[in-house]
């Protein structure tokens, strides 16, 4: 499940386009930190989780096992109502990056 949770956070910065720099700034974090939580080559702390999802605009729940699926329905129903303009984690453009 942990793994479950690390993939969500890597695949949700890079879809923010946001670099592992980025985020362990933006978290309080080293970059290696963020990276090796990423690869699986440590077992991140709570906190670290918790400072990655924050920046990443998300939020680490507790759900009884039970009401798992009905959670996943409801995320998952939420996610497709989602237009991609309302994401709150696209970063701002800059003018420097943007392509002409």
């Amino acid at each position: 499940m942990i793994s479950e949770l690390i993939t969500t956070l890597a695949q949700t910065r890079k879809a923010a386009r946001i670099t592992q720099a980025d985020l362990a700034e933006r978290a309080g974090l080293s970059r290696m930190a963020v990276q090796r939580t990423e690869t699986g080559d440590v077992d991140p702390r709570f906190s670290t989780l918790q400072e990655m999802a924050r920046v990443l605009g998300m939020e680490l729940i507790a759900v009884p096992a039970v009401l798992h699926g009905q959670v996943q329905a409801l995320i998952q129903s939420a996610s497709n109502a989602q237009t991609p303009a309302e994401s709150p984690v696209d970063p701002p453009a800059s003018p420097a990056t943007e392509k002409r």
